[in-house]
């Protein structure tokens, strides 16, 4: 029996109990709206310090991830500085529920930027970022000109951050199988690959994918439902060899479902 800790995205209000329903060790949730401007918000009835203290006490983890918004890489001033300002918002609130990590996309540059100038903005926003608690750098599936779709690009991002005066201890990797199957990087290499350029990674969004290999659309399945063979999401899972969760539709019967498609074969 294999010893991956395995987990879902669930609903915000109470994470503690979505997590019981499917007899998970974490879950992952958003604080607030995930395509909002506005800031974090705790709707957990005991509020923040009631949040973590009966996560402790459940034993139950916590991830957080930001908000799908929030692009500190790109040239844009409107877009950059408050995604900034909302990445911070969001990784306070995170550090206060105890959280392990806080996920956030890689984000993208316009079609005619130059690439280096967005890995440069997330050098000088991991820089202006005061880091509390792990954050986990996620591959996206699309964009032409994204930060961490492609292999190169990712390494120019971690490249960049490297050389950041303060933080870059900090910063780790969330791999996504949906988004790397559709954004064109093989699942049978990515582990190995993806730790040749980060040196670690830190969590796994295990989903499977509506669409083919390389088509850029980020649509999640449910493992076996898509286009992903479940031995290959699974072996991903293996090679990685640390905490999963899984981003895929439904409640708890259906992730519950997926924990075990993929816990049968590990």
């Amino acid at each position: 029996m294999s010893t991956i800790p395995l987990g879902a995205h669930v609903e915000q209000t109470d994470p503690i109990a979505e997590a019981e329903a499917r007899h998970a060790l974490h879950v992952q949730f958003f604080l607030g709206d995930p395509q909002g401007y506005k800031g974090p918000e705790i709707r957990y009835a005991g509020g923040a310090e009631g949040l973590r203290a009966d996560a402790e006490a459940a034993g139950v983890g916590l991830y957080v991830h930001a908000p799908y918004i929030v692009n500190v890489a790109t040239t844009n001033n409107r877009i950059r500085i408050p995604s900034r300002k909302l990445l911070q918002q969001h990784m306070d609130a995170a550090a206060e529920i105890g959280a392990r990590g806080l996920i956030v996309h890689g984000g993208h540059v316009n079609n005619d930027d130059d690439p280096a100038v967005g890995f440069d903005n997330w050098r000088k926003a991991i820089e202006a970022t005061d880091i509390k608690i792990p954050l986990l750098i996620e591959n996206t599936a699309g964009g032409d000109n994204a930060m961490a779709r492609y292999l190169d690009r990712i390494k120019g991002v971690f490249d960049a951050i490297a050389g950041a005066a303060s933080g870059s201890d900090d910063v780790g990797f969330c791999l996504d199988t949906c988004h790397a199957h559709a954004g064109g990087i093989p699942l049978e290499s990515v582990v190995d690959e993806i730790r040749a350029i980060t040196g670690r990674i830190d969590l796994v969004h295990c989903n499977d994918s509506r669409d083919e290999f390389d088509s850029g659309a980020d649509r999640h399945a449910n493992v076996g439902a898509g286009k992903i063979d479940p031995d290959l999401l699974t072996s991903v899972v293996r090679d990685a060899g640390v905490p999963v969760v899984f981003e895929t539709p439904g409640g708890a019967d259906e992730h519950v479902a997926d924990f075990e498609a993929v816990r049968s074969r590990l």
